[in-house]
């Protein structure tokens, strides 16, 4: 673990501040890193951007293109349209994105049909488990998916082979009802973002039951969801309170939340500084931050804005990996980049 440490931050007082003649009571917090983006979420926002640069405004994107309300909002500002569905989107030439999280088969059969010019942001490492799932289905197996339902990146997944050839698996309890025809005959995926305590805890129990399945050569949960999720373990049992910035529909927040508490830290997930609940953390001497892979630096900048405004906060780095993935462009916008 690599801590490095920063001096008290002083911060003039804003008006949700107490008292700014009071003295502040001191307040260690311990910042996760890795936390905020990763390179698919990276890829995704610049994908955006180099559209509206290239093409000029509008862009359509089809669903956030990354769970969070801030990055969404600041696209809206310069020029994108978001849409759940194609069919919202009238006859244009304008380009079509498609999120982070990927798309079922039907929805790129539906663009190509109405001769829309679609690029596909979709996560690299999402489309491994696409690729992964569709090679199982090709040697006849059938695919069993370790997720969360109506989750896009579960939906897409879903959506990569034929009706009924992917088995949703949420829990152990969906393991013991599976009632399946061949039962020598099985892979499974997981979906990226899950927690790793909980997808472990499911695979051991497929494995139990299925003997022969056969699983990814490489894990799917994704490096970002992992990194950070270490990281909130190495911190959670040190402080008396957890704040993970991001929000409350993105899967890898919501298990970074669900991390920290298991390791013994009260934690509340919030979007911005305004959410933040003063009755949890106002008389702590000890704030673990850490931030989903969807959430930008500068809400994690706010929130310990807030913080500064009613602490004497000195902050302490807690480094459990270095992070140096990239993903390139795809290709539609790479000329531009």
């Amino acid at each position: 673990m690599n801590i490095q440490t920063r001096p008290p931050q002083p911060v003039a007082p804003e008006t949700d501040a107490p008292n700014a003649s009071a003295r502040k009571p001191p307040l260690k917090i311990l910042l996760c890193s890795p936390r905020g983006f990763c390179a698919g979420v990276v890829r995704a926002i610049d994908a955006v951007e180099r559209a509206l640069a290239k093409f000029g405004p509008p862009v359509y994107v089809r669903h956030e293109i990354v769970h969070n309300r801030y990055v969404v909002e600041s696209l809206k500002a310069k020029g994108a349209i978001f849409v759940e569905e194609l069919e919202e989107i009238p006859e244009t030439s304008a380009p079509v994105i498609f999120s982070a999280h990927g798309v079922a088969k039907s929805v790129s059969a539906q663009a190509t049909a109405r001769h829309l010019l679609a690029i596909d942001a979709t996560c690299p490492l999402v489309t491994k488990v696409h690729r992964e799932a569709e090679i199982h289905w090709r040697r006849g197996r059938r695919v069993l998916l370790v997720g969360h339902s109506g989750h896009p990146e579960v939906v897409g997944t879903m959506g990569q082979l034929p009706e009924g050839a992917v088995v949703l698996v949420e829990s152990v309890e969906d393991i013991e009802r599976l009632q399946l025809e061949d039962e020598s005959n099985l892979a499974y995926v997981t979906q990226t973002t899950l927690s790793l305590d909980d997808s472990q805890e499911i695979v051991t129990a497929l494995m139990q039951r299925f003997p022969k399945i056969v699983g990814p050569h490489k894990e799917d949960i994704c490096y970002a969801t992992t990194n950070r999720q270490a990281a909130v373990k190495q911190v959670a049992p040190h402080v008396d309170a957890v704040i993970v910035v991001g929000s409350p529909n993105s899967s890898n927040s919501q298990r970074l939340r669900e991390v920290a508490e298991r390791a013994g830290a009260p934690a509340q997930l919030v979007q911005s500084r305004g959410e933040i609940d003063w009755a949890i953390f106002g008389s702590i001497a000890s704030l673990g931050i850490t931030a989903g892979a969807s959430a930008p630096e500068v809400l994690v900048e706010e929130i310990m804005d807030a913080f500064a405004e009613r602490y004497e906060i000195a902050v302490e780095m807690v480094s459990t990996a270095d992070e140096s993935v990239s993903f390139p462009l795809p290709k539609e916008l790479r000329a531009i980049a």
